[in-house]
């Protein structure tokens, strides 16, 4: 793999990510329809920690004040809301871990999804505003955006979209749907990075592939922290029927696209 598809896959994987588009079901398409090879487990950990670093960056002051959960209630409340949410994505990712590989081989899957989730950003448009702050958050609340997290483990559902309407229709006030959404993502991302760190010791690495890698995975932080901070612009204004419609129109061509190839 050459620096030039480091950098696009690193770009694919920061901007959507945190767009709701699905970033799984992009890099799936992509690679396929480019004629790209797998981009491997070393680049994947790179992308994935270069990620990561985007939400600790954008949300570096929320992660500190995490840290008062001793002294401070609402911080104690908030970290076991993001344990309870955390654990239904655990257990669809240990039980369906197979299931969902076989599942990123197939572009026509990920165009269907992609219409689904099209479906999801139109809801999240329709939803009135919730007003519920973290100490009118109930742990059933944090299980369902947790499952909805789970689910989206499936190539082409939009993780951050799925997540942020199921916390909407479930009350939230947009402010801590986004927060509760993507500091979520935080602790998953970290424990997809060690399963592939396991995977990458024992292939080793690649030392004439590091800088790409580096690159790739330098695209994908800045790309990210780009993808969030333009996410919650457009939370705000109300504007994420446009992605809905992204969604429609990319699925229907992946549909068509592995339809006509078949």
């Amino acid at each position: 793999m050459d620096i030039i598809e480091s950098i696009i896959l690193g770009l694919v994987q920061g901007l959507t990510e945190f767009l709701p588009v699905s970033s799984s079901g992009h890099l799936v398409f992509f690679q396929d329809f480019l004629g790209m090879d797998e981009p491997g487990v070393t680049l994947e950990v790179i992308l994935h920690f270069g990620t990561l670093l985007s939400v600790i960056v954008v949300f570096g002051r929320d992660f500190l004040q995490l840290l008062r959960f001793t002294r401070d209630a609402i911080q104690r409340r908030f970290l076991l809301l993001l344990v309870v949410g955390v654990i239904p994505t655990g257990v669809i990712g240990l039980l369906l871990d197979k299931y969902v590989e076989g599942l990123f081989d197939s572009t026509l899957m990920v165009g269907a999804m992609l219409l689904v989730t099209g479906g999801l950003l139109q809801l999240m448009t329709l939803l009135p505003a919730g007003t519920k702050d973290v100490s009118k958050m109930s742990y059933a609340d944090a299980l369902l955006i947790g499952l909805m997290q789970g689910i989206a483990v499936i190539p082409g559902i939009s993780r951050s979209g799925s997540t942020i309407t199921a916390a909407i229709w479930r009350g939230l006030d947009r402010p801590l749907a986004v927060r509760y959404s993507f500091m979520l993502a935080a602790p998953v991302i970290f424990g997809a990075t060690l399963l592939e760190v396991k995977d990458m010791v024992a292939l080793g690495i690649e030392r004439s592939m590091l800088i790409n890698y580096l690159v790739g995975g330098g695209v994908a932080f800045l790309a990210g922290i780009i993808a969030i901070n333009t996410f919650i612009k457009l939370l705000q204004g109300r504007k994420f029927h446009y992605f809905a419609y992204y969604c429609w129109a990319m699925g229907a061509f992946i549909l068509i696209f592995s339809l006509i190839r078949s």
